[in-house]
C-alpha cells in the first residue's frame, strides 16, 4: 500500500509532465478547426475568384443558385484534417520554440527578427504536416469549375488522399508542397511575430486591457499573414489544380514557372487577385483562432490544467 501511494504522486507528476509537452500542439490545432468551421464559407469564395469564375457577389449568387448553402462547405473534412495537422504543428512548435528562447534570453521579450525567424520556421514543420490534407482540399474545392468528366469527385479528405495515393503514388501527396511551404513560412511570420509583438506593445506600453490587446494584436495578426502570403497562396492555388491539356502538356512546369508567366502576363499585381476577399478570409481566421486559444487556455486555467 505504500509503495502504491508513493507511486501515484510519481505517475500524476509524469502525467502532468506529458501534457505540458503537448498542450501546445493540442491548443494550438483546436482553436485552428473551430476557426474554420466559421470560416469555410468564405474561403469557398476565395479558391473560387483565384481559379477565375468571377466576382465574390457572382462567385456567390452562383454557388447558392448550383449547390445551396451545402456548397459553401464542400471539402470541410479537408479543411478540418488540414488544421488537425498544419495548425497543431505549426501553433505548437512556435509557442515551444518561443518559449525556449525566451528561456535562453533570461526571460526578457525576443527581438522582432527573431519572432518572424520562429515564425518561419513554425510555418515551415505545420506545412510539410499539412501539405497532403491541403492538396486534397483545394483539388475538393477546385473540382466543380472542371468539366465533368475531368472531375475527381472525392467523396471527403480521406477518400482524395487514398485516390491520389492510388492513382499517383504517395509522393504526390506533396504536389505544390514547395509553394505550401513557401505561403506557410510567409503567412506564419507575418501572422506569429506581429501577434507577439502587437501583444507587447498593447498591453505593456500603451496599457491596453485584455480584450482590446487580444482583439487589436488579432487583427495586425490577420492583416500581415494576408499580405505576406497572398502571393504564395495564389501560386500554390494554380499548380496544385492544374489539369493536363490534350496532349498531356500541364500548364506550368512547377512553381516557379508559375511565377514567372504570371509575372509576365499580369504584373506583380496579379499575384494580390482577390486580396480584400482573401483578407477578409484570412484576417477573422487569424483572429478567430486566437481568440479561441484563449478561451481554451482560460478553461483549462479553471480546471486546472
Amino acid at each position: 500500500m505504500a509503495e502504491a501511494k508513493q507511486q501515484q504522486p510519481q505517475t500524476a507528476l509524469a502525467a502532468s509532465g506529458a501534457w505540458k509537452t503537448v498542450k501546445p500542439f493540442v491548443n494550438g490545432g483546436a482553436s485552428g478547426m473551430l476557426a474554420t468551421c466559421v470560416i469555410q464559407p468564405i474561403d469557398m469564395v476565395k479558391v473560387k475568384i483565384q481559379l477565375g469564375e468571377g466576382s465574390a457577389t457572382a462567385v456567390t449568387r452562383k454557388m447558392l443558385a448550383e449547390g445551396g448553402v451545402g456548397s459553401f462547405y464542400k471539402g470541410l473534412s479537408a479543411g478540418l484534417l488540414r488544421q488537425a495537422t498544419y495548425t497543431t504543428a505549426r501553433l505548437g512548435s512556435f509557442r515551444v520554440l518561443t518559449n525556449k528562447a525566451v528561456e535562453a534570453n533570461d526571460g526578457k521579450p525576443l527581438p522582432l527578427v527573431q519572432k518572424a525567424l520562429i515564425g518561419l520556421t513554425a510555418g515551415a514543420i505545420g506545412a510539410c504536416f499539412g501539405s497532403p490534407a491541403d492538396l486534397a482540399l483545394i483539388r475538393m474545392q477546385a473540382d466543380s469549375t472542371l468539366p465533368a468528366a475531368q472531375r475527381r469527385n472525392y467523396k471527403n479528405a480521406f477518400h482524395g488522399i487514398y485516390r491520389i495515393i492510388a492513382d499517383e503514388g504517395v509522393l504526390a501527396l506533396w504536389k505544390g508542397a514547395g509553394p505550401t511551404v513557401a505561403r506557410a513560412m510567409s503567412l506564419n511570420m507575418g501572422m506569429l511575430a506581429s501577434y507577439d509583438q502587437s501583444v507587447e506593445l498593447l498591453r505593456d506600453k500603451l496599457g491596453a486591457g485584455e480584450m482590446s490587446t487580444m482583439l487589436g494584436a488579432s487583427a495586425v495578426s490577420g492583416f500581415f499573414a494576408s499580405a505576406c502570403s497572398l502571393p504564395f497562396d495564389y501560386v500554390k492555388t494554380q499548380v496544385q489544380k492544374m489539369q493536363p491539356d490534350a496532349t498531356g502538356k500541364y500548364p506550368y512546369t512547377g512553381s516557379l514557372d508559375c511565377a514567372m508567366k504570371t509575372l509576365k502576363s499580369g504584373g506583380p499585381f496579379k499575384f494580390y487577385t482577390g486580396f480584400p476577399v482573401y483578407c477578409v478570409r484570412i484576417a477573422p481566421h487569424v483572429m478567430m483562432t486566437w481568440i479561441f486559444l484563449s478561451q481554451i487556455q482560460k478553461a483549462e486555467k479553471r480546471v486546472g490544467l
